[in-house]
């Protein structure tokens, strides 16, 4: 049963205008959904589900939330299949600990493949870790962030290091850098390392360079893609709302009077967004319940997690720019909801994996690799 009550909800949706307006972070919603349990651990399909309910509300705190509730999801895969080392996470996080996601670099197209980052080791199996991440998602709030870098203290053998940095870490600082169009209250500053040591003790893989077949890689490709697609999902949601009250609220001179709801052309654009987010929940909810399940799809996996985060986002901004196009010339006054809608939507274009991966992914999947 979810803990997001209709009450909590609209003060929440209450909130968004204004974060929004003044590039602030969320810490009222934080606040609120910790004290309502809302960042304890939870299967996957549970999660998505609400993450989809939130994002109806507040699409940003959503957003934000996302990148802590990724975490929990990586440490319920391995606990579920075996690996206990991730056990510690899913306890912090029943006790109140906010986890965060430092893994995207500047001009590092390869995401968790290759880094840019440093990671040199120390004593006691430690590492020192020097680089810059971009787009680190609850930056003013987290108290546990997920790094990783690279260790070329053997040339031939090349590691990706993958740990955890407490907030009290010293080799960090966050740059005040985050003013964007949209997504504003998630607040994704830039963070930069500059020789934070992780203890052995939170060092979470030690793995090749390139593709793994990992199931802490498996996990974070899982969790993210999923609850990404959730968030615009719940966008989408928002949006077909938003657009339904608007041709039913605004009537037509050219009509005698009568309600947009009666004119063919703007139902037919309302059913079209509506056709497009009735494909969404069976996508990505029966892929959750097959995370939760163990189900084994084997090298198809990438392509279906891919695959519905690209649907996911791709059908919201549709969706979004459907109900737009109905709402009238009030929708894009800066202080409607639907004008901060389309704004937030288009930060899915960014979230990994981009369009060119995603195809590139189903095509190797479908036809092998690039042999050219």
């Amino acid at each position: 049963m979810t803990v997001l009550t209709a009450e909590l909800l609209e003060r929440i949706r209450s909130r968004a205008a204004g974060y929004d307006r003044d590039n602030a972070f969320f810490f009222e919603d934080l606040a609120e959904l910790r004290d309502a349990g809302y960042l304890a651990p939870r299967s996957l399909l549970e999660t998505a589900r609400d993450q989809r309910l939130l994002a109806a509300y507040a699409p940003a705190t959503a957003l934000g939330i996302n990148m802590h509730l990724v975490w929990t999801g990586v440490a319920r895969v391995l606990s579920e299949r075996g690996d206990d080392s991730l056990d510690w996470v899913l306890a912090d996080a029943t006790a109140g600990e906010l986890f965060a996601f430092g893994n995207s670099e500047p001009g590092n197209d390869l995401v968790l493949f290759d880094s840019l980052t440093s990671a040199v080791p120390g004593a006691d199996d430690s590492y020192a870790f020097t680089g810059t991440k971009i787009f680190t998602s609850l930056a003013p709030a987290w108290t546990r962030l997920g790094i990783f870098g690279r260790d070329d203290s053997d040339p031939d053998d090349p590691k990706l290091v993958h740990g955890f940095l407490t907030r009290e870490t010293p080799g960090w600082k966050s740059l005040d850098d985050w003013d964007t169009l949209g997504m504003r209250a998630t607040q994704s500053h830039t963070t930069v390392l500059e020789g934070a040591v992780v203890p052995a003790a939170r060092i979470a893989r030690v793995l090749p360079v390139g593709p793994s077949g990992d199931v802490f890689i498996f996990g974070i490709f899982a969790n993210f893609l999923l609850l990404i697609a959730s968030v615009y999902a719940g966008v989408a949601d928002r949006a077909l709302e938003l657009g339904v009250e608007a041709v039913q609220r605004r009537t037509s001179l050219k009509n005698d009077g009568a309600a947009y709801s009666q004119d063919p052309d703007m139902r037919w654009r309302v059913a079209d967004a509506a056709l497009a987010l009735d494909a969404l929940a069976p996508q990505i909810e029966t892929l959750a319940a097959d995370v939760d399940g163990l189900v084994n799809h084997g090298a198809g996996w990438f392509r279906k997690l891919t695959g519905v985060k690209h649907r996911a986002t791709e059908a919201a901004r549709y969706i979004v720019d459907q109900s737009a196009r109905v709402a009238g010339g009030g929708g894009y006054r800066n202080s409607s909801e639907l004008a901060r809608l389309q704004r937030d939507v288009l930060a899915g274009i960014y979230h990994p994996s981009d369009t060119e991966s995603v195809h590139n992914t189903v095509a190797t999947n479908l036809l092998g690799a690039l042999e050219l």
